[in-house]
């Protein structure tokens, strides 16, 4: 009854998010208890807010797969002491092992915990622009952690994954067929969505967003973003979404908030750029039917300025 109902309100509406709420699991660093999406597979749902000592990093969601034959977790966490809150919270839901990590990209989130389970023997892969990300970057983000986190940063090192693929990690365990994929360019170097056809669910990582404001980065390419989107992720046709960060959804929540949102402002600053303006201006065009979301104030001007720099030359 209760995964029925579940059922019902992941495709109505996403339950709304707020970076106001506190702290939802005082008793761990987790930001909030797992939850059993659909059956075997569960996610940590962390804060939709930047990271901060409060949150302890955990502001994405941490997702597993309890197959029969194992346990695979996707994102390794944004500290050692996370990714231990998080294997604790597996281990009082089942005795299969963890046996494999797949991080969802090179940020901090999905890979600063890797070297928790990296001693529990347990196999990471990732895509080979995302390990590129690490080896290139990893000790920055190290420090960026360490400057929010504190003492909850504490043990945290530096490791590379197992193993890395350029297309897609397909493997077949319990009763599940995990498919790995990278789709193509989005929001970051090595961005992959999890999709398991048989359940119709896609654990999407940071190709989609719905709760908190998407932000894009020097190096978040919004026209290939977009192509990605229409070309591979929108045709896996999924029923149901766990995104990156906010609640489990639907396709039609994340392409409101994620694709609509990147072709409203390309066509802001394209109007802009068509009528003469400068960068200054362009910080300031519209972006109100999307100020509810989470984090709009702290990314709505940054990512208006990004994607004029980026049009202005397209």
């Amino acid at each position: 009854m209760i995964r029925a109902i579940l059922t019902t309100l992941l495709l109505a509406a996403p339950a709304m998010a707020s970076e106001d709420i506190a702290d939802q699991y005082p008793g761990s660093v987790l930001y909030s208890k797992p939850v059993e999406v659909i059956p075997g597979i569960w996610s940590a749902i962390g804060a939709t807010a930047p990271p901060t000592y409060e949150n302890s990093g955990h502001n994405n969601n941490l997702s597993f797969i309890v197959t029969g034959e194992g346990v695979v977790v996707i994102n390794g966490g944004a500290a050692y002491l996370l990714a231990k809150a998080l294997h604790d919270e597996i281990k009082s839901i089942t005795d299969q092992p963890v046996v494999l990590v797949l991080n969802e990209n090179g940020q901090g989130h999905a890979m600063l915990g890797n070297n928790y389970w990296a001693e529990q023997g347990v196999k990471i892969v990732m895509h080979e622009d995302a390990a590129h990300e690490v080896e290139e970057n990893g000790d920055q983000i190290l420090q960026g952690m360490e400057r929010y986190n504190r003492d909850k940063a504490e043990g945290t090192e530096i490791v590379a994954p197992t193993e890395t693929f350029s297309d897609a990690y397909i493997l077949d365990l319990g009763d599940f067929h995990i498919e790995a994929r990278h789709l193509g360019p989005a929001h970051s170097p090595g961005d992959i969505v999890v999709w398991l056809p048989e359940q119709s669910l896609v654990i999407s990582g940071d190709m989609a967003f719905h709760e908190r404001l998407l932000p894009i980065f020097d190096d978040t390419l919004t026209a290939d973003w977009l192509e990605t989107w229409d070309a591979a992720f929108e045709p896996l046709g999924a029923t149901y979404v766990i995104p990156g960060h906010g609640h489990p959804t639907n396709m039609a929540q994340v392409r409101r908030y994620t694709r609509d949102y990147l072709v409203y402002l390309r066509g802001k600053i394209g109007d802009h750029i068509d009528n003469g303006g400068e960068l200054i201006d362009a910080y300031y065009v519209d972006q109100s039917p999307f100020a509810h979301l989470d984090t709009f104030e702290e990314l709505a001007t940054k990512n208006a300025g990004r994607v004029y720099e980026q049009m202005e030359w397209e």
